[in-house]
């Protein structure tokens, strides 16, 4: 499974906590953590909720663009 390295990174470039993260996107600390991790995959609402809290794009989020903007 992939990790996703890079909600980790974005995380604690803003100093939160998975916890924080987690309320703000509306999904258990625990459930975060497993994502942050690889252990689960991110079902698309919750990439897309990571995506347009971090400002990013979804593309970046799964590495697929070293390009942060999101295409509007």
């Amino acid at each position: 499974m992939m990790k996703y390295q890079r909600i980790r990174d974005l995380r604690e470039d803003a100093d939160l906590t998975q916890r924080q993260v987690g309320e703000a996107i509306n999904v258990p600390q625990r459930t975060y953590a497993y994502y942050e991790s690889g252990q689960r995959m991110l079902p698309p609402q919750v990439l897309c909720a990571l995506a347009d809290f971090y400002h990013v794009s979804v593309d970046y989020l799964l590495g697929r663009t070293e390009k942060r903007e999101v295409n509007r």
